[in-house]
């Protein structure tokens, strides 16, 4: 039996008149790959954020790694990281500075070879001297994904991962994360508006919108279950229909 990676119990977050993610609830196993999809403000990143801890759930309960966040903090964010090409690294250091501050923080032995290894992947060894403000948007997101990559997370939150990319690096960046599970069975929790790549990089997908899951199941399932072509059709029939 896998393991439990994730758990979330009646999830819900208020800011002030607004519910922003209404009592969801889900988990996630050891090598899942798991969409959270949805139309922008549907609850997506709110969830993330309180997954991360970096918000604090009105109420409801997550676990993870069958601990909660409270009385285990440092263990569980030492096996977790996190990537979003909306959250910017300190623009005033170098590429190869952010890298090693960030290795020391994460306490990554070996550091050098992690780095080297990394930027080689995301195509990123030239821009190592480059000042982070000077990077085009693209070469931002690849460096966000190295960053995240740095301590060999068990758990992986990834927020619109390859928004920017071209189509070239995105599809390196999918066979990566593929690579990545099948090697050291990492959790992926996934954010995406792009429909063929969840549907190439997915298992199951949970569909949110106001807050409320609205549906869940495998890319091909609910592809059948709506009578539609493909995973982009059945997002616009979920979206269109609940905005009634």
């Amino acid at each position: 039996m896998k393991k439990s990676i994730i758990k979330v119990n009646n999830l819900v977050k208020r800011f002030g008149n607004v519910t922003a993610v209404d009592g969801i609830s889900f988990d996630m196993h050891e090598g899942d790959i798991t969409g959270l999809l949805g139309p922008n403000g549907a609850g997506k990143t709110t969830t993330i954020q309180m997954i991360l801890d970096v918000i604090t759930p009105t109420s409801g309960e997550i676990r993870i790694f069958d601990l909660d966040m409270k009385h285990h903090r440092e263990e569980i964010l030492s096996k977790t990281n996190f990537s979003s090409p909306y959250v910017t690294l300190p623009n005033s250091l170098k590429v190869w500075e952010n890298l090693n501050v960030f290795a020391g923080l994460y306490g990554v032995r070996n550091s050098g070879a992690k780095i080297k290894e990394l930027v080689e992947q995301f195509d990123l060894v030239d821009s190592l001297s480059k000042l982070t403000s000077k990077l085009s948007t693209g070469q931002l997101t690849r460096l966000n994904l190295v960053k995240a990559l740095l301590n060999d997370p068990r758990l992986l939150l990834l927020d619109e991962p390859t928004a920017s990319l071209d189509p070239d690096i995105a599809d390196r960046v999918q066979h990566m994360l593929l690579k990545i599970r099948k090697e050291k069975g990492i959790t992926i929790l996934y954010t995406s508006h792009n429909m063929k790549e969840v549907e190439a990089l997915c298992d199951r997908v949970i569909f949110i919108n106001h807050g409320k899951i609205v549906d869940d199941g495998t890319p091909a399932d609910l592809v059948k279950k709506y009578g539609h072509e493909d995973l982009n059709d059945v997002f616009l029939h979920i979206a269109r229909s609940d905005s009634k």
